[in-house]
């Protein structure tokens, strides 16, 4: 069986293999020092910074996170899967049929995100997460009637009225709520099967991101990425939050206009404006998704008509549509969320440590292999800007693609970090945007990849082992 398709001339062409020599390993050892650095100053100055105030509202800064060395029923599982993954994954990417590594990818990811969360065990880890005083499934019984419950969602926000919404709630438009609520409807009530809700649809997002990459990049440099993605560090904390699901819903949305922009697919545009449309109601930061979608377009605008545009826009408004008619205006909940966030932790919490703090929590999240793969990411950026910007240009080169992809989810992150809004909390609050970092390992050298699936492993093991992340 041919893992392959056929080549096609409308793709971008292939790059050659990354030096795998050691003049091109040393730069990348530099940059994940750097991160590693970036995480060391973090903890040192965060620690300091709260024993003397308790200002950065978190007991082991950058994280949200307390000291609590730990093994669980999902240890020897978690070291299992990263030593699988370490051993056999980079060969098994290379020569899986690609249908079968999209669903192997899919299965490692949801074996990884499960087996860590149970090291906390299954009360604890996944059914009891989501359930917690600051938790979505905690109104369930408010959302009976669920027009009224839109047309009052704003009344609930800002903490002094009667019956204020708990933080979640509070801080994230109604979509994300009412998921719990129809998922409750159809007798999917309660935390476990919420959490495992909240899994498998963020897990998704690894195949969601080795699609796009594929359309956009090329097949090879998708392969590439594969393991890294199945063995995300920030799967602590997809498992089980409910940004899992969020990250889950924007990958698709970004994977499914790069079918579009491909293939020409109304359909997929279509599938591809709805649930960026639903995203923006899962999340007041989610938005921000539209620079990689734009990034899209922008790819494939030599290659391609602009043909899923008018489709893709008219699909995605008819979620606000939808929801401002039912009596819920995003527009005006916003403001009253930025009221609210400064009325609790966010109004405390000190921008001149978080704004980079968050880097460092970032760090942890993404792991050193892609601190190194960034690195030749923004080396690259001058020439592929260049070429995407330059009015007759060619397709670009599959590095140049996905150099482009990367950075739009790098700027993102930037203008997230530098809002204000994202003080602390971020390894779980921008799952979404370090989806689209990860592939930046596909640049690294191939004779290294287990070195580096390695170390992003061992931040993931260490990490959970060694702090409750309380979410």
């Amino acid at each position: 069986m041919k893992t392959e398709e056929r080549s096609d001339s409308s793709r971008p062409a292939e790059e050659p293999a990354a030096p795998a020599g050691r003049a091109g390993h040393r730069p990348d050892l530099v940059a994940a020092g750097v991160g590693a650095l970036l995480v060391a100053v973090a903890c040192g100055v965060g620690w300091a910074w709260q024993r003397s105030n308790g200002e950065l509202q978190a007991q082991w800064p950058p994280l949200l996170a307390s000291w609590n060395p730990h093994v669980g029923p999902g240890t020897p599982a978690a070291l299992t899967v990263a030593a699988a993954v370490v051993a056999y994954g980079p060969a098994l990417a290379d020569r899986l049929p690609w249908r079968r590594l999209l669903l192997t990818a899919w299965a490692t990811a949801m074996a990884w995100i499960f087996s860590l969360a149970l090291i906390e065990g299954w009360y604890r880890g996944i059914a009891r997460r989501l359930t917690t005083k600051h938790e979505y499934l905690r109104v369930i019984d408010r959302f009976d009637d669920i027009p009224a419950a839109l047309r009052g969602f704003t009344d609930h926000i800002v903490v002094g009225p009667p019956g204020n919404w708990p933080a979640h709630v509070a801080g994230h438009p109604p979509g994300a709520t009412l998921t719990f609520v129809w998922l409750d409807r159809i007798g999917l009530g309660g935390g476990a099967w919420a959490g495992v809700f909240c899994i498998v649809l963020g897990a998704s997002g690894v195949a969601a991101v080795l699609i796009a990459v594929r359309a956009l990049a090329g097949e090879r440099l998708a392969r590439r990425a594969a393991p890294f993605l199945a063995l995300a560090p920030f799967a602590v904390w997809t498992g089980t939050s409910a940004d899992g699901y969020f990250a889950g819903v924007a990958a698709w949305s970004i994977a499914l206009l790069a079918v579009a922009a491909t293939r020409r697919s109304l359909l997929a545009a279509c599938a591809s404006g709805l649930l960026f449309g639903w995203t923006c109601y899962l999340s007041y930061g989610l938005p921000l998704i539209a620079l990689p979608l734009a990034t899209v377009l922008l790819i494939t605008r030599t290659t391609r008509t602009t043909r899923p545009v008018l489709p893709f826009l008219t699909a995605a408004l008819t979620v606000p549509l939808a929801f401002t008619l039912t009596g819920f205006a995003w527009w005006e909940a916003y403001p009253l969320l930025v009221e609210r966030y400064y009325q609790g932790a966010g109004g405390v919490r000190p921008y001149a440590y978080w704004v980079w703090g968050n880097l460092a929590a970032a760090t942890l999240a993404v792991g050193l292999a892609t601190a190194a793969g960034l690195r030749r990411t923004l080396a690259a950026t001058p020439s592929a800007a260049l070429g995407a910007l330059h009015p007759r240009r060619p397709a670009p080169t599959a590095e140049a693609a996905l150099t482009l992809l990367v950075l739009a989810a790098l700027l993102s992150l930037l203008a997230a970090d530098l809002s204000g809004m994202s003080k602390a909390e971020t390894e779980r609050i921008w799952q979404p945007f370090y989806f689209w970092l990860l592939p930046a390992t596909a640049l690294l050298p191939v004779r290294g990849r287990r070195g580096w699936l390695g170390a992003q492993a061992g931040v993931a093991l260490l990490v959970n082992h060694l702090v409750w992340t309380g979410w």
